[in-house]
C-alpha cells in the first residue's frame, strides 16, 4: 500500500496500543521521543483516515465491479468481475477494519468518553465506529461487533448476528448501531469542560472542529442505516427516520458532506485515486452496462463525462466478464474528474455521506414508509444536488431537467417510482460503490444481469455478500461454519 498517510497513522496506532498495556519495565524506561500516551487530536485524525481508507480501497473496488460501474480487465479485478471472491479480503478485514480503523476509533472513545474530558471527540468516535462496523456487517452479514476493538480482552471475538447488530440484543450486551450513533450525537451536543479536550481544526480534517456538522453527519448516518433495514423492520426504520426529520439536523447542502480530504501528491492520495491513477491504472475501466444505463436509460451523457474519460465524446467501455483483449490503456474510459479529485483539485477525497444521498433516502422513505416530504420533490433534489456536486452549474442542470422531464419525474406504481429513485442514486453513488451495492441487494435495482463467463459460488447470481477472509476463518472458531455462499442474502437483503 503506497500511502504515506495511512502508514503513518498505523504507526500511531502501534504507539496507542502499546500505551494500553505498559509493563513495569516501560514505566521506568520511557522514551520522551516515543510517547505512549497519544492525544485525542492525533487519535481523531487516525480514526478518520483509516475509516475512509477501509471504505475506498479493495472493498470499494470489488463492489464497483459487482454492481457494474466498472469492468475488470487485469489482475485480481478480472476474477472479482466474475465473482471469484473466495480466498480474498484478508487485508480489508484485518489490516483496514479490525486491526486498522477500529483500534484507533476505540482508543479515541476510551480516552475521551469515560473521563468526560472530551465528549465531542467521543461523539465523533462513536459515529465513525458505527459507520465502519455497519460497512462490515453489510458486506459479510454476521461479524465481530460487540466484542471487537478491545484488543487482548477478546482475542477470538464473537460473531454477532446482523439483526442484533442493527437492532440490539440486551441479553447479549449488544448495543444497536442506532443507539451507538444516537449516543455519539448526544456527546457532540455536550459542552467540553474546562481543562478538557475541545475538538480542534487540526484534529478534525473533515469539518474543522464543527460539532454541528458532525451532528448532521450522525443524523444522516441514521437515515442510511434505517433505509438499509426498511425491508425487514419497516417500523423501526420509519421511527428512526421520523425522529431525524423532526430533529431537522441533517446534511442539507453539499458543503456539509462527510468526505475525507486526502492529498494530491504521490503517496498521500486517497486509495481510490492512488489505485486507479498511480499504482494499478490498467485493472478497471468503464462497464458497457453502466454506459448504456447512463446514456440510453438516463440520457445523461454529460453527467457520465464527469465520471469517466472519453475521447471527443466517444466512450470506450468493456463488457463485464467478456474475457476479450481490452483496448489500449490510452483509449479506455476510466474514472475521471469528479470521482477521483475535488472540484478545486486540492484533494483526492473519500466521500462517505453526501447531501444527494440524504435526499434520495428521504425520497424513498416518503414513498414506501410514508415519512414526511414529497417523494418527487426529494427525488429531483437528489438528482440536482448530485449533478451540482459533480461540477454542473444550476443553469445546466435546469436545462437537463427541462429536456428530460420523464427522467426526473416519478411516475407509475410505487415499485416503478422506487426503481427510478434507486437508479439515479446508483449513478450518484459512483463515488461510493459500497452504497450502490447495498441498495442493489435490498431492492434489486437497477436491474442487472450476471457478468459473462461468471463463476464463483453461483454463476447465475450477482454475489449477495462477500466471502469471509481465510485468515479469520482459520484463526477464529466463532466464524460461521460452513461459510455462507455468496447466493445467500444478508439479513436485510431482498
Amino acid at each position: 500500500m503506497n500511502n504515506k498517510i495511512f502508514l503513518w497513522l498505523l504507526c500511531v496506532l502501534m504507539i496507542a496500543s502499546a500505551g494500553c498495556s505498559k509493563s513495569a519495565f516501560l514505566d521506568i524506561n520511557e522514551n520522551p521521543n516515543n510517547p505512549l500516551d497519544v492525544p485525542p487530536n492525533v487519535l481523531l485524525s487516525s480514526a478518520t483516515y483509516t475509516t475512509a481508507f477501509a471504505n475506498a480501497n479493495e472493498l470499494s473496488r470489488v463492489a464497483s465491479l459487482l454492481i457494474q460501474h466498472n469492468a475488470g480487465v487485469a489482475n485480481q479485478a478480472v476474477g472479482f468481475d466474475i465473482y471469484n471472491l473466495d480466498g480474498n479480503f484478508d487485508n480489508s478485514w484485518n489490516f483496514e477494519i479490525y486491526a486498522g480503523a477500529l483500534p484507533a476509533i476505540q482508543a479515541l472513545i476510551d480516552k475521551t468518553d469515560t473521563t468526560g474530558l472530551g465528549p465531542n471527540y467521543a461523539g465523533i468516535g462513536k459515529i465513525l465506529k458505527a459507520y465502519l462496523l455497519a460497512m462490515a456487517t453489510d458486506l459479510w452479514g454476521d461479524v465481530p461487533y460487540s466484542q471487537a476493538g478491545y484488543g487482548l480482552k477478546f482475542q477470538q471475538p464473537r460473531f454477532d448476528k446482523q439483526e442484533d447488530i442493527y437492532q440490539g440484543n440486551a441479553s447479549l450486551g449488544i448495543q444497536s448501531l442506532f443507539d451507538l450513533v444516537k449516543a455519539g450525537i448526544a456527546d457532540l451536543k455536550k459542552t467540553t469542560p474546562t481543562g478538557g479536550f475541545p475538538v480542534t481544526s487540526d484534529a478534525d480534517r473533515v469539518y474543522g472542529g464543527s460539532t454541528a456538522n458532525w451532528v448532521r453527519a450522525g443524523n444522516t448516518l441514521l437515515l442510511k442505516l434505517a433505509m438499509t433495514i426498511s425491508n425487514v423492520n419497516p417500523t423501526l426504520a420509519k421511527s428512526v427516520i421520523d425522529g431525524v426529520i423532526a430533529d431537522n439536523q441533517m446534511i442539507s447542502v453539499n458543503g456539509q458532506d462527510l468526505e475525507v480530504p486526502y492529498g494530491t501528491s504521490v503517496g498521500s492520495q486517497s486509495p481510490l485515486y492512488s489505485f486507479n491513477e498511480v499504482n494499478r491504472p490498467t485493472d478497471m475501466m468503464l462497464s458497457t452496462r453502466f454506459l448504456n444505463l447512463m446514456t440510453t436509460g438516463l440520457n445523461a451523457k454529460a453527467y457520465l463525462q464527469k465520471m469517466y474519460s472519453d475521447t471527443s465524446g466517444v466512450f470506450v467501455p468493456y463488457e463485464n466478464g467478456s474475457g476479450v483483449t481490452p483496448p489500449g490503456i490510452d483509449f479506455r474510459s476510466k474514472y475521471h474528474e469528479y470521482v477521483l479529485i475535488s472540484s478545486d483539485s486540492t484533494t483526492t477525497p473519500v466521500r462517505l455521506l453526501t447531501n444527494s444521498q440524504r435526499a434520495f433516502i428521504l425520497a424513498e422513505s416518503a414513498l414506501i414508509l410514508n415519512t414526511a416530504g414529497d417523494p418527487n420533490t426529494l427525488f429531483r433534489e437528489g438528482i440536482f444536488t448530485a449533478m451540482l456536486k459533480a461540477g454542473f452549474d444550476s443553469a445546466a442542470i435546469n436545462t437537463y431537467f427541462a429536456a428530460n422531464p420523464a427522467k426526473v419525474t416519478l411516475t407509475g406504481s410505487i415499485e416503478n417510482k422506487r426503481e427510478q429513485i434507486i437508479t439515479w442514486k446508483y449513478a450518484a453513488n459512483i463515488v461510493n460503490p459500497l452504497e450502490a451495492y447495498n441498495d442493489y441487494r435490498r431492492t434489486g435495482y437497477p436491474e442487472l444481469q450476471p457478468a459473462l463467463n461468471a463463476s464463483g459460488d453461483d454463476p447465475s447470481v450477482i454475489p449477495k455478500r462477500f466471502t469471509y477472509p481465510p485468515n479469520e476463518t482459520s484463526a477464529n472458531p466463532n466464524m460461521p461454519k460452513p461459510r455462507p455462499l455468496t447466493n445467500q442474502k444478508v439479513w436485510w437483503g431482498k
